[in-house]
């Protein structure tokens, strides 16, 4: 008979605590991105700006599809920026943009947790083809054996420590994006409080897949401690 055990219950949580994240993230960015900026600029000549101001010369800032799919991308040293924000002159843009910006600084300067997280993505790259069959695999075979569950597991302690790595590179980029935005005078007092907010909820999204990412692998750890006690 199934069984809601304790680690499931939190995955579970987890899940619908993502999902009301991922909501209230949509809807601050579409109530902010009705403010128009006061001086005018758009998210792309805000990013070049603060790319400028940093000494970056390296870096492009170029324009992707999609919303909310912004993002630096260290391979090629480019800022990419979702047609929105690329376009758009409100203060949810300003936030993005210097936000991407902030990753491309932390590159430049070399930024100790972002090497670290860069240096992850090869290995977690393989690691992601392979993990969902081994802890299949794992499962389907815990009454015979529990190596396949034990590898599983290893390999998704991977995942989880890459999602925990992610934060403080995530709220160091959103630090140096407002300190400068506030610092250049790109915003208004009430449009940086925007800024800032819609920033936050940004990182929540970040919080709450680590934590996702940690009671899912909680949930393998009780399958696979649970199933040794039944042999």
């Amino acid at each position: 008979m199934f069984q809601m055990t304790p680690a499931y219950i939190i995955v579970l949580i987890a899940m619908v605590a993502s999902w009301i994240i991922q909501r209230r993230l949509k809807s601050k960015f579409e109530q902010y991105s009705q403010v128009g900026l006061q001086n005018g600029l758009s998210g792309k000549q805000i990013a070049e700006l603060m790319l400028a101001d940093n000494g970056i010369t390296d870096v492009r800032v170029i324009s992707t599809e999609g919303r909310l799919t912004d993002h630096y991308n260290p391979a090629d040293k480019t800022v990419n920026l979702s047609e929105a924000v690329y376009s758009e002159r409100s203060a949810a843009a300003a936030a993005v943009a210097a936000h991407e910006c902030g990753h491309a600084v932390q590159h430049a300067t070399a930024y100790s947790m972002l090497k670290f997280r860069s240096a992850m993505v090869p290995a977690l790259g393989s690691v992601s083809r392979f993990m969902p069959w081994i802890l299949l695999a794992g499962i389907l075979m815990m009454q015979t054996t529990k190596v396949p569950l034990g590898i599983g597991i290893v390999l998704f302690s991977l995942t989880t420590l890459f999602s925990f790595v992610t934060l403080p590179v995530e709220f160091d980029a959103s630090k140096r994006a407002l300190a400068w935005i506030d610092k250049r005078g790109i915003v208004t007092p009430q449009e940086h409080a925007m800024a800032k907010d819609a920033l936050w909820w940004a990182a929540m999204t970040y919080v709450v897949a680590a934590l996702s990412s940690l009671a899912t692998l909680l949930y393998y750890v009780s399958l696979f401690l649970g199933g040794r006690r039944n042999n």
